[in-house]
C-alpha cells in the first residue's frame, strides 16, 4: 500500500544568539549559534544566517564517532556567503556549549583547519574562551593594491602609520591590515561599500583590518566587512589573530606578548579582544567572553 501523505518537514533548528568579546549583550559582536546543525543543507544554513542578520552565524555538527567528545564540524555563514573561519562566532559557540556542559576543551573542524578552544570560568564567574588559530602567515601587498584600497576608504597615504606598513595577514581568513596614523582617522569611517566589496572579493579578503596603536600592547581596531553584507564588524576574532601574526612577523612586539584590542567603540558596541603570542609557537591565541542576547 502506498501513501499520498507529504514527507515530514525537517524540524527547525534552535538558533541561539550571543554577543562575543563582551560581558554586556549590547556590546561586542552578535553571533548566531546553531549547536546541532545535523541535516541542514548549505542553502538552509545561508538562509538562516540571512534571517538572523548578524555578521556571522555558526553551525555546529557534533562528531558522533567513537569517543570524540567535544569535537564538532563547524561552518560559518554571513548573510551573503559562507566564510572559512570566524573568530567571534567560534568564541560565542564555545561559550554556548560551556553554558550547557560546563567549562572544558572543544575542537572545531573548520574549512580553514582544526581550531582548539578552551573555555574556563574566571574569578568573576564569567566564561572566557580561548581559541588557537590555524598556522598563520603574512603576505606583501603591492603599492597599486594599497592605493586602490585607500581610495575606496577615502584615506590618503599620509593617513597611514609608517611604522606599521600594509600587509595581508592570515590566520584562518585573509585580512588586509592598514594602520592609521591617528585615532581621529580611525574614528571616521565612510567608504564605497560596493567598490570595496568588489575589491575584497577579487583578492579573497574577508575584512579590512584598520588599526591604531595607542601604546606598545594596546590597539584600537575597526573592520569593514562589505563582502559579508555588513558595513562594519563590531569585534573580529579572525582578524585579531591575523593581526597578531602580522605584528610577530614585523617584529613590532617582543614575544612573548599579550595584546589588548578595543573594537566596536565607534559603533556603540564596545568589545575587548585579547591576543597572545607565545615563544616557540607561531599560532595565535585569541580570548574573550561571550554572553547570551535575550
Amino acid at each position: 500500500m502506498t501513501s499520498d501523505a507529504a514527507p515530514l518537514a525537517a524540524p527547525e533548528p534552535d538558533i541561539l544568539r550571543y554577543a562575543a568579546f563582551a560581558t554586556d549583550p549590547g556590546g561586542g559582536n552578535p553571533a548566531g549559534v546553531v549547536l546541532d546543525a545535523s541535516g541542514l543543507s548549505a542553502d538552509r544554513m545561508l538562509a538562516i544566517a540571512a534571517e538572523v542578520g548578524y555578521s556571522e552565524t555558526a553551525f555546529l555538527i557534533p562528531d558522533t564517532s567513537g569517543d570524540a567528545g567535544g569535537a564538532y564540524t563547524v561552518r560559518y555563514f554571513s548573510p551573503l556567503a559562507e566564510v572559512p573561519f570566524c573568530g567571534h562566532a567560534t568564541v560565542a559557540s564555545a561559550v554556548a556549549l560551556a553554558d550547557r556542559n560546563g567549562p572544558g576543551r572543544y575542537v572545531f573542524a573548520t574549512q580553514a583547519g582544526e581550531v582548539p578552544i578552551e573555555v574556563d570560568k574566571g574569578a568573576d564567574g564569567v566564561l572566557h574562551a580561548t581559541l588557537t588559530s590555524v598556522e598563520p602567515h603574512v603576505e606583501e601587498v603591492g603599492e597599486a593594491d594599497v592605493a586602490e584600497a585607500l581610495a575606496l576608504l577615502g584615506w590618503s597615504a599620509d593617513d597611514l602609520d609608517a611604522a606599521l606598513p600594509p600587509r595581508i595577514g592570515y590566520a584562518g581568513a585573509r585580512h588586509l591590515v592598514l594602520a592609521a596614523a591617528t585615532r581621529d582617522r580611525l574614528a571616521r569611517l565612510e567608504y564605497d561599500f560596493d567598490g570595496l566589496a568588489a575589491y575584497m572579493t577579487a583578492r579573497d579578503l574577508t575584512t579590512i583590518q584598520l588599526v591604531w596603536r595607542e601604546s606598545e600592547h594596546l590597539f584600537h581596531v575597526r573592520d569593514p566587512f562589505p563582502v559579508g553584507g555588513v558595513v562594519e564588524d563590531p569585534a573580529t576574532g579572525a582578524a585579531a589573530a591575523a593581526f597578531g601574526a602580522y605584528l610577530r612577523e614585523r617584529g613590532a612586539v617582543t614575544v612573548p606578548a599579550t595584546l589588548t584590542l578595543h573594537q566596536g567603540e565607534d559603533l556603540g558596541r564596545p568589545g575587548v579582544l585579547t591576543v597572545e603570542l607565545r615563544e616557540g609557537d607561531t599560532r595565535i591565541r585569541v580570548s574573550g567572553t561571550a554572553v547570551p542576547i535575550p
